[in-house]
């Protein structure tokens, strides 16, 4: 367990513009940064990150929170585990007691799944750089490949032993369970005959193999990929073997190479798509480090939204033969209807990125890059019309072009395609437009098609799955409160620390001092009110039991508070679309800000007056013939009337004690 004062000086370290900037490709707007929600399939920057107060809001779908809620959010992790990314970002020292065996018991599949991952990350890099078959055969592979002890060490490359049980033999010693090795996929189970009896054994998956782990976004063990080494690769198409998907990984939503090149995407505004490990790695080695892979597989709508926080600008870069041009080709069409910038360059027959990597230095291989990149509908254009002269295949050609050209999200873009398009195909660009215009159409219509097949509980047709990604337990909350409840909380979270009554009389004739806080605590306690969120109540409590602490300043206390569920309501009323610095909050003078305080409360009991006269008519109508109760219901609903009356004079007027 983490203690306060360690957790204290971890946020006191921390900088949000640096941790979020991790994820997300942030750009500078005044005092403060924005870039595409993370949360959300935005395609304007709508999320904001405020440096002077230390949290982040995204104004489209509401997410947001300081640095702590915006790790567990987007990397799906713990409070604790957020700390400790924190920690060790900021080399802050954390001491934890060990774990019982109970406890180990308890944690969660998925973090027993991540420790494991971690561990045979470590011992395959370790058999790589001590153990003498390691040195002889994984080594010798990764010199013959030309990569550097360094880069090595920046990959955590490794070598699997080719005894079959290596492996499993020693988690077991370190004391991991067999069921975790075989649900992270590093070892698979075997039946086995001795004695007439069967048995299962487990096998390691990658013994003999040169081992490239894959890291994801924040740096976690998610899976392995492993090559064969020796004389068998001839001729064998499965050189490698990856690992199966599980829990903690989902081969469409990764990328190799992404954790290494995040912070290069965004400072070079660009990312390079490769096909292979190798290729990312001689990338690398080469000096260029924004390169990512997605190591064969199809391109997925999850690993294009994952580039697009960085960057929405990116390179295909594969080789040219047949192959190449086909993996060119696939997945295009949904990196320009996510809104990137598509650009393909194929390399010169016979080289791969890895062979002209290492074949030129980094400044080479940009200015090559710069002077024969395509863009792709250029890159289409060159492909499908090439030498076509056949009137029928030519159209087919433009149609499928223009087709990609009708998914581009960006009007102007599109627009400017056509053009180009026009001058290209020696064709009327109205008539392009119109194509376009037909196919854009006919999306909307599928769309509309599909939303009626789910209104009536027809099954709708195969897609890909969409995450659904909602804000950390405060939509329920919110959705029941009131405005003026949320405005008061709001008030409690940016100002419960500041003074609004200053030496006030006392009873006994001493003086007394009220904050925000206190002041709203004691008026609702005077007739028992209290707010409709237990959450809201909680944050009224705190901040009236922490007023008498040195130094408390709310704001901070609440964004800062072990709670995400607190923390996370601090950081989104906390924060405004259109004023997210100190200056306006704290230059307000106690005099105004009594008044806002005072109106709030007066709004607030006009609200549960309001419901309460709501409530009494709807009883009348339903009460019957019973002229007792109904004359108690007049009474009572008079009494309200009465007190509303009160309460609608004291709020047209300036109320200043």
């Amino acid at each position: 367990m983490i203690d306060r004062a360690t957790v204290d000086k971890i946020m006191d370290a921390v900088n949000i513009v640096d941790v979020v900037g991790e994820f997300v490709n942030l750009r500078k707007a005044g005092v403060n940064y924005k870039g595409l929600c993370p949360f959300h399939d935005d395609k304007t920057p709508s999320f904001m990150v405020s440096p002077a107060r230390q949290i982040c809001k995204c104004f489209a779908c509401g997410e947001g929170g300081n640095a702590v809620n915006f790790l567990m959010k987007h990397e799906q992790i713990t409070y604790p585990e957020a700390l400790r990314w924190l920690a060790k970002k900021y080399n802050i020292e954390i001491h934890e007691r060990e774990l019982t065996d109970d406890e180990k018991r308890e944690q969660s599949e998925r973090e027993s799944m991540f420790i494991v991952n971690e561990w045979a990350c470590q011992y395959f890099h370790e058999i790589l750089k001590n153990d003498v078959d390691g040195q002889a055969i994984g080594k010798q592979y990764f010199r013959s490949r030309g990569i550097r002890d360094d880069i090595i060490e920046k990959f955590q490359l490794g070598f699997a032993l080719t005894k079959r049980d290596a492996l499993a033999n020693e988690s077991r010693r370190k004391g991991f369970k067999d069921e975790f090795l075989v649900k992270t996929g590093l070892c698979y189970e075997r039946q086995s005959s001795d004695d007439n009896d069967l048995t299962t054994k487990l096998v390691d998956r990658f013994a003999g193999r040169a081992i490239f782990p894959w890291l994801n976004v924040s740096g976690k063990v998610v899976a392995f990929g492993g090559r064969k080494l020796d004389a068998a690769t001839k001729g064998v198409q499965q050189k490698y073997v990856n690992s199966p998907d599980s829990e903690i990984y989902h081969k469409d939503h990764e990328l190799y190479g992404i954790y290494q090149a995040k912070k290069a995407i965004v400072k070079e505004d660009c990312v390079y798509m490769v096909e292979g490990y190798t290729d990312v790695i001689a990338m690398h080695q080469c000096g260029l480090e924004n390169v990512v892979a997605n190591s064969g597989t199809a391109l997925s709508v999850y690993q294009v939204k994952l580039l697009h926080r960085f960057t929405q600008n990116i390179v295909l870069l594969y080789d040219g033969d047949e192959a190449g041009i086909h993996a060119a080709m696939r997945g295009t069409d949904m990196l320009l209807q996510e809104g990137m910038n598509v650009k393909v360059l194929v390399l010169p027959d016979g080289d791969d990125p890895d062979s002209f990597a290492r074949k030129h230095n980094a400044q080479q291989f940009k200015d090559y890059i710069a002077q024969h990149q395509k863009d792709f509908i250029q890159f289409k254009t060159d492909l499908l019309l090439n030498g076509v002269t056949d009137p029928h295949k030519r159209s087919e050609a433009i149609s499928s072009i223009l087709k990609s050209v009708s998914i581009i999200p960006d009007k102007l873009r599109r627009d400017t395609y056509l053009s180009e398009c026009s001058h290209r195909f020696s064709v009327n660009e109205q008539a392009l437009v119109t194509t376009v215009n037909k196919y854009i159409e006919k999306e909307k219509e599928d769309r509309q098609k599909e939303r009626e097949r789910a209104m009536n509980g027809q099954p709708s047709a195969p897609e890909a799955p969409e995450q659904l990604i909602m804000p950390i337990g405060l939509h329920s909350a919110q959705e029941q409160t009131s405005e003026v409840e949320r405005l008061l909380v709001q008030a409690i979270i940016r100002h419960g620390d500041e003074i609004i009554f200053d030496n006030l009389e006392a009873e006994d004739g001493s003086t007394i001092s009220l904050n925000v806080a206190q002041y709203v605590d004691f008026d609702l306690s005077q007739d028992d009110l209290a707010f409709s969120s237990e959450l809201y109540n909680k944050v009224l409590r705190e901040a009236v039991e922490h007023s008498d602490d040195e130094n408390f300043k709310a704001d901070r206390y609440f964004m800062q508070h072990p709670d995400p569920e607190v923390s996370q309501l601090a950081a989104t009323l906390g924060i405004d679309r259109h004023q997210l610095s100190r200056s306006f909050e704290r230059d307000t003078s106690m005099i105004q800000l009594r008044q806002r305080i005072q109106h709030l409360i007066l709004d607030f009991r006009m609200d549960i007056v309001n419901q309460h006269m709501k409530d009494l008519q709807r009883q009348l109508k339903e009460v019957g013939s019973d002229m007792t109760h109904i004359r108690e219901l007049m009474d009572a609903y008079k009494q309200m009337q009465e007190i509303r009356n009160a309460l609608a004079r004291q709020r047209g007027s300036d109320v200043i004690v």
